[in-house]
């Protein structure tokens, strides 16, 4: 007898999740159900296409409810919110928003995708908005388009903002970043961000930490430095919160913040309900710490995981997070790959750093890259590492999470070989150099 399962939220984490089990499972009854009107878009590409980098908004929405019930006998109900989940007798609540009606519907297994929703401001005004979703991009867009819109101040230091005041700036609009602390962009080592304020004071984008908005009144925003400036729209980035009330008395465990801790298998405690992407906390790969990493790489291979899991493929399981990830900001490149630095403190550790040219010094089109990684003092394995950089910061970071993938020790860093020629490298690249000053 075939399998009921139900998703719950239809992006990245959902979908595909959907998606890979009827990969391997052709008889499964596969039912999605996502609150929001869209389903399966590139939400890392929303900034982009209002930046107008990404030409067209039908590329960042590839998929649709009826192409994947026509090509994969899956049924996506958008605008169905489950607002209750029942672990013992096996059903959900839905609410559909168009209609207003409310239905239960039965599973045998349950797939948790609901993400996370943007933090608001607590102010009312036309021209303040976040950007989560879709709905969100349309709305900014339909906003500058219909508006004569020139200032735009963005909120918040970390990707979303980042990269949403970027893309301000090459649409030809006027942005100004401000952030409550001194802290930006957090995945990175502070004293490494510093190329973020030399690429806004190149371009002369007005920003200012420390800084918060203390109320709105038209367009004039009055902030607690007691500075008052007029601006024409305000997009915030400043957190989220994980979408589990639904789940509170469902009979699975969520975690102080509201997330829902899983096991390798993304089991939750309840064996035969399962949850992914940015709602799930799992454990790191190379230390024994929790690790909470909402970035698209963790709920593609969640999604595969899941299938495989409900496909009988038991054997195949989940390994933990590295936690890799990467911003591009105008000319520069920042990543970083292991834990955070605020979870450097559970270790005794070592820092070792390089800063070298991207590739050979007599080849033109150099720049300058920045290298650091954080290792053990005791066993003198890989614990974190970071760069920064215009060019080739991508590639090394990529290595290096390969080699902590592989409990890599600093020293096994000397025996990385590099695939060089003079426009891609040094014959000792700068990964080498990490292990070599180390020793």
């Amino acid at each position: 007898m075939s399998q009921k399962v139900i998703v719950v939220g239809a992006v990245a984490g959902g979908a595909t999740a959907a998606s890979q089990l009827r990969r391997l499972d052709s008889s499964a009854q596969i039912t999605v159900y996502e609150k929001d009107r869209d389903m399966s878009f590139a939400n890392c590409g929303l900034p982009y296409y209002l930046g107008n980098v990404v030409e067209t908004r039908e590329a960042l929405l590839p998929i649709t409810p009826q192409i994947f019930k026509d090509k994969k006998n899956i049924h996506v109900f958008v605008k169905h919110e489950v607002i209750a989940v029942d672990s013992h007798e096996n059903y959900v609540t839905v609410k559909n928003h168009e209609t207003g009606e409310l239905f239960k519907d039965h599973f045998d297994t349950l797939i948790l995708s609901p993400g996370a929703r943007a933090h608001h401001l607590n102010f009312d005004a036309p021209h303040l908005f976040t950007l989560r979703n879709m709905e969100d991009t349309d709305a900014i867009e339909n906003y500058i388009t219909q508006h004569e819109v020139n200032r735009v101040l963005v909120v918040g230091g970390g990707y979303v903002s980042l990269e949403v005041l970027e893309n301000m700036y090459h649409r030809g609009l006027c942005p100004t970043l401000i952030h409550r602390s001194e802290a930006i962009n957090k995945h990175m080592d502070q004293d490494m961000n510093q190329v973020i304020f030399e690429a806004l004071e190149a371009r002369d984008i007005p920003y200012r930490l420390n800084e918060e908005i203390e109320s709105i009144e038209g367009k004039m925003v009055t902030f607690k430095s007691g500075m008052k400036e007029a601006y024409d729209l305000i997009i915030t980035g400043v957190g989220v919160k994980p979408n589990s009330e639904f789940l509170k008395h469902s009979g699975i465990t969520l975690d102080e913040k509201g997330y829902i801790p899983v096991n390798t298998r993304f089991q939750t405690n309840q064996p035969h309900i399962y949850a992914l992407g940015d709602i799930i906390t799992n454990r790191y790969r190379h230390v024994d710490l929790q690790a909470h990493v909402p970035l698209a790489w963790g709920a593609h291979r969640g999604a595969s995981v899941i299938a495989e899991q409900l496909a009988g493929h038991k054997d195949v399981t989940f390994k933990g997070f590295l936690g890799a990830n990467i911003v591009k900001f105008f000319d520069y490149t920042l990543a970083s790959t292991g834990i955070g630095p605020h979870e450097l403190k559970h270790f005794d550790y070592e820092i070792v750093d390089v800063e070298q040219t991207a590739h050979a010094g007599y080849y033109p089109n150099n720049s300058k890259l920045h290298l650091r990684a954080y290792y053990d003092k005791h066993n003198r394995r890989l614990l974190r590492a970071a760069a920064i950089g215009k060019d080739g910061v991508d590639k090394r970071i990529d290595v290096l999470t390969m080699a902590m993938m592989h409990e890599a020790t600093i020293d096994d860093l000397t025996e990385f070989e590099v695939a060089y020629a003079p426009p891609y490298s040094h014959p000792k690249d700068a990964i080498n150099m990490l292990g070599y000053k180390a020793r």
